[in-house]
């Protein structure tokens, strides 16, 4: 004897007016947002599935890609509100526009483009050779971050709101009056390497699709070995480079920058921290987000 299935109405409003956008009717139970998602979008093709946002309440919490129908918290006839997030743009895209934006300013200034400086006899004059070796520096940084976009981060999140790549095309780095310190570019390298030695061990963790998550652990490659005190050590690879950078350079902006990006990275790292915690019930209790033993 076959078992009946028990089909859902899902009724689909505006989240501010309260107007019915549209009804779905014979909706099967085990069907996912990001299904109900592309079923909205044949009636409204200009709001693609990426710009969607569908809730339980007008105010409430956007409802993920995978939860499934009939294990939300609704009758057979079920009312889901309508956000509309704006035009998107891929999170690939975006990390390359703003690691491509960082090195190409900064190599404007270091070139002298003579609508940036002007045609003064005395910026023609030879560069020293510590501003060459900040500039290796810089580049090489960014050339880094560029190869790892393509070939190495898998994105959970597909897009971005658009208009917000605008507080990433604006990170411009001037960098005036360099000194050179030995050991500070050493570090530096050596954070480098560090940042893209997690960022593939991370890779590796999601061998099995992007939304795959489990507990990162120290391998045999030694710079993976501060998974023992935090939970994010590309964050705090990230920092070194970017303190090792402001000592060489001696340079203001460097230095401010230096202190918000340790801000933000501050902040995704306690996020990510409290997702391994919640997510993991065995999750190394010793660990910090950023800083081993303080933060």
């Amino acid at each position: 004897m076959s078992s009946r299935v028990t089909f859902f109405e899902v009724e689909i409003l505006d989240y501010k007016t309260k107007k019915q956008l549209c009804f779905l009717d014979k909706v099967e139970p085990h069907a996912s947002i990001n299904d109900i998602r592309l079923m909205f979008h044949k009636f409204y093709p200009q709001w693609y599935p990426a710009r969607q946002s569908m809730r339980l309440d007008p105010k409430g919490k956007a409802l993920r890609n995978e939860e499934i129908l009939q294990r939300l918290p609704v009758g057979t006839t079920a009312t889901l509100y309508f956000k509309d997030l704006g035009p998107q743009i891929g999170w690939t895209m975006v990390f390359l526009i703003e690691y491509a934006g960082s090195l190409f300013v900064y190599l404007l200034f270091y070139l002298r483009m003579p609508f940036v400086y002007g045609l003064e006899k005395k910026l023609m004059s030879r560069r020293l050779p510590v501003v060459n070796l900040a500039c290796i520096c810089h580049s090489s940084h960014y050339i880094k971050r560029l190869i790892e976009t393509i070939f190495v981060h898998r994105f959970s999140h597909g897009t971005m709101p658009l208009k917000s790549i605008f507080k990433f095309i604006l990170q411009v780095r001037t960098v005036k009056q360099i000194r050179m310190n030995d050991l500070s570019r050493v570090t530096q390298l050596l954070c480098e390497a560090g940042n893209f030695s997690i960022h593939v061990e991370l890779n590796n963790l999601r061998g099995n699709g992007p939304k795959t998550r489990r507990i990162p652990y120290p391998t045999k490659n030694p710079f993976t070995w501060l998974f023992f005190f935090v939970s994010c050590p590309n964050y705090t690879y990230e920092v070194g480079a970017w303190i090792s950078f402001t000592i060489m350079t001696q340079c203001v902006p460097v230095g401010l920058f230096t202190l918000v990006g340790f801000i933000q990275m501050t902040i995704w790292a306690k996020d990510k921290h409290c997702t391994y915690v919640r997510e993991f019930k065995d999750y190394p209790s010793f660990r910090m987000p950023i800083i081993p033993f303080l933060l």
